[in-house]
């Protein structure tokens, strides 16, 4: 067996690893004048993805098959197949006019570890399962439905306001919906080993001058979130109330965005991991420049590695809520709250990442995801997981996602040796 050597890696898997990202790229390429691509969950257009995949695993000489939710798993056959396999890959889909490599990166990558390990003439000690996860975006809900959590609201939820809901989508493509939100897995939690995923990075980090262009995830932060908080007072003429009459929900609103992000910076500076965001502001489309605004509607999204940074925050903002309301003689209606739960990465894996980026030379940070991944819902099963990030120019989400080839084949590559040394 060759010594690891990212050179030749590099040499081995660019022409293949480029053609395929240009191969589906072409066939989910946004209508114009749309510059991205769009692959809907449960879409047509993923279906022509995820069949596109499996011919590339085929190729290989990987056992293919669907499960009960659709979820593409390619399994290249280990020493001994009685051992739970080793799953590593991402999702197939995309948001409405996303980049090509948010999901696709990650299924690439997990075909690369099969080719060069193949080529090495490696056999794994257990089956190595190449993972392509239907509807990621969307709440991950490809991985949950897999095991047999998809809740009511997942099956209501439509990508559009014109689109079917989910369940519509399953029953139409021949789905049992009941099985996939029962609450029992349609593939058994313990023949999965462990859940490898390289994505692309969705901040910064790794695209700061000078630094390494890979990163080692250490966790994947928890979050609380209301879609949807309104706040309302009372409509009046802007030159005639004075400060004591007036109750103003924008600025009881904004005094309360503007304390989070206060409280924010402050627990920062003290070392707590915490972003915060309000992706939503808006008056009524009756508001004008000179009337008090009656009702203000607006959003929180709150994320921690630590529950309890998380849980500390939000307790504050409904503190500061309550005596705005007081203040101001207005009343906040809060959405039911959402959560996740922040999932800390196995550290044996982790070790093995290091390793192998080790062994190739490749220099790595450690970073913690602030977005959701499928690695979460394998960690709530209590499955090992750990992600490699790489570096991902122009954020994600956006037809202007710009992956630099050079990187990815340097996340697939330290990916690939962790494989090969949690295998061996």
């Amino acid at each position: 067996m060759e010594t690891p050597d990212f050179t030749r890696f590099s040499q081995a898997h660019r022409v293949y690893a480029e053609s395929l990202f240009a191969k589906i790229r072409a066939l989910s390429a946004s209508p114009a004048p749309n510059r991205g691509v769009t692959r809907f969950g449960y879409s047509e257009v993923e279906d022509r993805v995820l069949d596109a995949l499996e011919e590339e695993g085929r190729a290989l000489g990987l056992e293919t098959s669907r499960d009960a939710a659709g979820n593409l798993l390619m399994r290249l056959p280990g020493r001994d197949r009685t051992l739970p396999g080793l799953f590593c890959g991402s999702h197939a889909d995309s948001v409405l006019d996303g980049g090509n490599f948010d999901g696709l990166a990650g299924i690439t990558a997990a075909l690369l570890v099969v080719r060069d390990l193949q080529a090495r003439g490696v056999t794994p000690a257990r089956d190595i399962v190449v993972t392509a996860l239907r509807c990621e975006e969307q709440g991950l809900i490809g991985s949950r439905a897999m095991m047999g959590k998809l809740s009511e609201a997942d099956l209501g939820r439509r990508w559009t306001p014109d689109s079917p809901t989910l369940a519509e989508r399953l029953t139409a493509q021949g789905y049992d919906v009941a099985r996939l939100s029962s609450g029992t897995p349609v593939v058994d939690p313990k023949s999965i080993a462990a859940f490898l995923e390289l994505h692309i990075e969705q901040g910064v980090r790794l695209t700061q001058p000078n630094g390494p262009r890979v990163g080692l995830v250490t966790g994947i932060r928890g979050m609380v979130y209301h879609r949807m908080i309104h706040c309302w007072g009372e409509p009046a003429h802007a030159g005639a109330i004075d400060f004591p009459f007036r109750h103003d929900a924008l600025a009881a609103t904004t005094r309360l965005v503007a304390g989070a992000w206060e409280r924010w910076s402050q627990r920062v500076a003290k070392g707590e991991d915490l972003v915060f965001t309000t992706g939503i502001l808006e008056t009524d489309p009756t508001a004008i420049f000179n009337k008090v605004p009656e009702h203000v509607r607006f959003s929180l999204d709150a994320r921690s590695l630590s529950a309890e940074t998380r849980e500390g925050f939000i307790e504050e903002f409904y503190e500061d809520a309550k005596r705005l309301e007081a203040f101001h003689g207005v009343r906040f209606e809060f959405d039911p709250a959402g959560r996740n739960e922040p999932m800390e990465s196995d550290p044996a894996l982790l070790a093995k990442l290091e390793e192998g980026a080790a062994l190739l030379g490749i220099p790595v940070i450690h970073e913690p995801s602030g977005a959701g991944h499928d690695a979460q819902t394998f960690g709530l099963e209590k499955i090992p997981f750990a992600m490699v990030f790489i570096a991902n120019a122009n954020g994600s989400h956006n037809p202007d996602e710009a992956v630099e080839t050079d990187d990815f084949l340097a996340g697939a590559a330290v990916l690939t040796e962790a494989v090969r040394l949690y295998t061996a």
